[in-house]
């Protein structure tokens, strides 16, 4: 069991909180924001600190944290600096798997956040702060990169890699043996049959969004 600072004040450090209350030894302490964003001392009835100063209440030698922030319009890119940020700090960041996914691999990173009913295949390899929202399929042999997004009911057959800061949205499908580019926004429904390119958004059947 490790005792937990959680960055973040809102939907998804309170799912945090439930499910690493509920599904884990962990016990959370405190929580974490940003100066700016500082605004109220407690949530959860815990403490909430700024980031800038955290280690100076809750050290790292002591303490590790969990930054499960959502994808936001930059596509992973404000989570991948906390994440930075907090690493450079000296903190070791958790991950959260749920017991009610499946998961067939040992290779998966620190700071993901892999939620219920995922089925994760032999020989997959999941990097660092990776969010898996409920019910996806990542298929055997897959590589998922740092910094990724997978909302729901995704689906990624064998051999696929998942460049770094891409986001998949809701029943998204990959065929087998695709390489998604680096920073790819797979929308909604989309089906991709072929490789993508860095920085691509996709829709549909494979058609790039105007």
């Amino acid at each position: 069991m490790s005792k937990i600072v959680v960055f973040g004040v809102q939907d998804f450090a309170e799912l945090a909180h439930y499910y690493l209350t509920n599904d884990s030894q962990h016990e959370i302490v405190a929580f974490t924001v940003s100066k700016e964003y500082y605004k109220d001392v407690t949530f959860l009835g815990l403490p909430v600190v700024p980031f800038e100063d955290v280690e100076n209440m809750f050290p790292p030698t002591e303490y590790k944290m969990f930054a499960p922030m959502s994808a936001g319009k930059d596509m992973n890119k404000s989570r991948a600096n906390i994440y930075t940020r907090a690493k450079d700090k000296g903190y070791e960041l958790i991950s959260y798997i749920s017991s009610h996914a499946t998961v067939l691999t040992e290779n998966i990173g620190d700071n993901c956040f892999i939620l219920e009913d995922n089925t994760i295949q032999p020989f997959v390899t999941i990097g660092n702060n990776v969010i898996l929202w409920s019910g996806n399929h990542i298929g055997h042999h897959s590589t998922i990169h740092d910094h990724v997004f997978f909302t729901s009911h995704v689906v990624v057959s064998g051999h696929c890699d998942v460049g770094a800061y891409s986001f998949l949205g809701v029943n998204a499908t990959l065929r087998d043996g695709l390489k998604i580019a680096e920073n790819s926004f797979i929308a909604m429904s989309a089906s991709i049959t072929k490789n993508t390119s860095v920085g691509g958004r996709y829709k549909g059947y494979y058609s790039e969004i105007n």
